[in-house]
């Protein structure tokens, strides 16, 4: 079996790729992984083989696009991806396609050319049509105001994905060959996608093939410093971002550490993307990098952070209780599953202050919310990877 996953967007969109990869060589498959340049060390840790596809993720996230980029991003998206899956999936059998939507689609149709195998994968279902929830809006395509019908809102989410990337893929079809797409979300979506999030935190009655988170286990030690830290007092509160920028919110960090010391509590701050620093040199604070976040966050009273599906996930089977400030996209989806578990606070507003953050965090230190995310996590399957690794190599779905 010689599988290609392919993907482009931040951390969280290629770590369950190394997951899968990892699951699938285990088992006998020849793997390739189709992402930005920014993720060669982390493949290359795993001793998987690595594609670069387009330009730094980070430089292109940092970067902050107006909405009326996002046709010319789509482009070179779609462009970049056929021209690295192309090659890649030369004499190969399926491949498997996540991320930003348009790259996905670029990848979905280099497989329709080759005649190949392919998997369309989403990490949450917001992006999955649905009665029971709304379309996320494209920056600068704002729904009507008022606007309730989720039957219209959908069409209307067709109609933007089309706008803005219907061009851009079709161009780069027609260069291989392809005829054009009519409905660019229908096309990524397919027949029946699989969902790769866990059925207890992300719950779905939709026709989709949910395998689970796709996790690995880490192994890495914590750094000899951070355990000094981590030992030297009580559990701490980790502090972290993600690959959010953060933009409008320079003091972030500052007003959260505020509200966490107010509590009593010591900080583990994460750098992230948005390149997050202290503003003192007290020594009840410690700023990490890539650090081994199954291991650190059994070791806290509480992990706050920006709602991503994979930090969400990791905080909830290591039972830890969550304070998540969204951003955007799906995060604010994860921030209100954290809510309605049980297992921490959704802080209103993607910009916390003081007070707003220490109510927040005052939800999540409480006793009853820290028993709940300790019975939540024996919850949480683990096996994510090891299901979506047997359904692609024994074909079925």
């Amino acid at each position: 079996m010689r599988v290609v996953l392919s993907t482009y967007g931040s951390r969280g969109d290629v770590e369950p790729l190394v997951a899968l990869a990892v699951r699938l060589r285990e088992g006998g498959a020849q793997v390739r992984v189709c992402a930005p340049p920014d993720f060669a060390g982390r493949l290359g840790e795993v001793g998987v083989a690595f594609v670069p596809v387009g330009v730094s993720a980070r430089e292109l996230t940092v970067a902050a696009p107006g909405p009326s980029s996002l046709p010319e991003r789509a482009a070179r998206a779609v462009a970049s991806q056929v021209a690295a899956v192309t090659e890649a999936a030369r004499g190969y059998d399926v491949v498997v396609a996540t991320g930003m939507l348009p790259s996905a689609a670029g990848a979905l149709s280099v497989a329709e050319k080759l005649g190949i195998g392919a998997v369309s994968v989403t990490f949450q279902q917001l992006t999955l049509p649905s009665p029971h929830h709304r379309p996320l809006a494209y920056p600068g395509r704002p729904f009507p105001p008022g606007l309730t019908d989720n039957r219209e809102l959908w069409r209307l989410d067709a109609e933007n994905i089309n706008t803005l990337f219907g061009a851009a893929l079709n161009t780069n079809r027609a260069s291989i060959g392809l005829p054009p797409v009519d409905d660019v979300r229908d096309y990524v979506i397919g027949e029946r996608p699989w969902l790769a999030s866990d059925p207890v935190l992300d719950p779905c009655d939709l026709d989709v093939v949910q395998t689970g988170a796709w996790t690995l286990p880490d192994e890495r030690p914590l750094p000899d410093e951070l355990t000094a830290f981590l030992d030297a007092g009580d559990p701490p509160v980790y502090l972290g971002f993600g690959s959010m920028p953060l933009h409008g919110s320079t003091d972030a960090a500052q007003v959260t550490i505020e509200a966490i010391r107010a509590h009593g509590h010591r900080v583990v701050l994460s750098r992230g993307w948005a390149d997050l620093a202290l503003t003192d040199a007290a020594d009840d604070c410690f700023v990490v990098g890539e650090v081994n976040h199954q291991a650190l966050f059994a070791r806290v009273a509480a992990v706050a952070h920006h709602g991503g599906a994979g930090t969400t996930t990791t905080a909830a089977r290591a039972g830890a209780p969550q304070v998540v400030v969204a951003q955007l996209a799906d995060q604010p989806h994860w921030a209100g599953r954290v809510a309605a578990l049980g297992i921490g606070a959704a802080h209103e507003g993607p910009t916390p202050t003081v007070e707003s953050f220490s109510a927040a965090l005052a939800t999540a230190l409480a006793p009853e919310t820290r028993a709940r995310a300790s019975a939540v996590a024996a919850t949480v399957r683990a096996d994510g990877a090891e299901v979506a690794a047997n359904l692609l190599t024994l074909g079925g779905s």
